[in-house]
């Protein structure tokens, strides 16, 4: 089967061995041992990613902010903000079987954050979790699962085993903002998360 590379819309999916094949323009890839590491220019790019193994090895994305962000003031949260909506985000998401914990493949999205409508709806987004929260500190989950629904259901093969098609896992990436309150009970109790859905499509 040839590599997954595919666009939907305002959105680019790519098999991670593939991206590390044939990395994008302000994305490199070196090797050291068994190990490949990710560079992405800092000033064009935001990557969202965890360590990983691939066919080629363990994977280290170099400069990832991982795919839970922690911040912890002002100055934090807006130069994050401001990467967010103005930089290509590149995150790590992967796909298992259903009632599987096994990772069948990883993939990278990658999407444009300072595209009118992606800007729109990340702008929304974080304005909308500060603005309904009780407490001081808070946390947004990021959602991409139902767009790549859209796209898995058109570009991802049904396993050859079982005839079922791989569901996504890690297809999210989390903002978790923490203040300095001594008593921030409704974070304590769970009651400042939020989850918003990006539908690129």
């Amino acid at each position: 089967m040839e590599p997954i590379k595919l666009s939907l819309c305002r959105m680019t999916v790519t098999e991670l061995d593939e991206f590390l094949r044939k990395p994008p323009s302000g994305v490199s890839v070196s090797t050291q041992k068994s190990t490949k590491r990710v560079h992405i220019d800092p000033e064009s790019g935001l990557l969202l990613a965890d360590p990983c193994d691939s066919l080629a090895g363990n994977v280290v994305f170099q400069g990832s902010l991982g795919r839970s962000v922690r911040l912890t003031n002002l100055w934090e949260y807006s130069s994050f903000r401001k990467s967010l909506v103005s930089k290509t985000i590149y995150l790590l998401v992967s796909t298992r079987l259903p009632n599987s914990t096994n990772i069948k493949k990883h993939y990278v999205v990658s999407m444009d954050g300072s595209n009118p409508l992606v800007r729109w709806q990340l702008e929304r987004c974080l304005d909308w979790a500060i603005s309904s929260v009780a407490g001081e500190s808070y946390q947004v989950e990021i959602d991409l699962k139902d767009t790549l629904n859209k796209w898995a259901a058109r570009n991802l093969p049904k396993d050859n085993k079982t005839g079922i098609r791989p569901q996504w896992a890690d297809a999210s990436f989390t903002l978790k903002y923490h203040s300095d309150a001594l008593f921030d009970f409704p974070y304590w109790f769970g009651l400042s998360k939020r989850r918003f859905k990006l539908r690129l499509t």
